[in-house]
């Protein structure tokens, strides 16, 4: 298996467990969360409270669900097409993350509205910023891992990427 092939299994590796995880805890919070009182995991830091949100990650642009889709099936085709020409395993365990938290998202918005203009939902509660999903977390931590991965070497620390 070539360096690309294995970067590769690692892209689609990575957007299939994140689509997954992402799918069974909307599930487990539709069932368990809605309609009833958020539960407290760490009083005053972390609760989980079942909402919907038709913007996009953390709350935003919620009258702009369209625009959402759009941008996720760009993004999502743009990362399909380079995937075999990605070599380094972190910088393809970043597009998957991002890939398998905009595939989540997008699910949403297909089951729960026509023409992908539906809702997602987010279940996850710091009380700092709006509550958000696993596939929202995902897709900010693969573009920070992306930003990091993209830096040209010699700028990065030593050890790094």
């Amino acid at each position: 298996m070539s360096r690309t092939q294995r970067a590769a299994a690692w892209l689609y590796l990575t957007a299939g467990t994140v689509y997954v995880v992402d799918r069974v805890t909307k599930a487990w919070a539709e069932r368990s969360l809605a309609h009833r009182p958020p539960i407290q995991v760490i009083p005053h830091v972390l609760q989980l409270d079942y909402t919907t949100n038709s913007g996009g990650a953390f709350g935003i642009a919620r009258s702009a669900p369209l625009l959402f889709a759009g941008a996720t099936i760009v993004v999502s085709a743009i990362i399909v097409w380079y995937s075999l020409r990605v070599a380094r395993p972190t910088f393809a365990v970043a597009l998957g993350l991002v890939l398998g938290g905009a595939l989540g998202n997008l699910t949403d918005r297909a089951a729960n509205g026509w023409n992908l203009s539906g809702h997602v939902i987010d279940f996850i509660d710091f009380h700092v910023w709006p509550l958000f999903n696993v596939a929202d977390s995902a897709v900010v931590v693969g573009a920070i891992l992306l930003a990091l991965t993209a830096l040209p070497q010699e700028e990065r620390g030593p050890g790094e990427g």
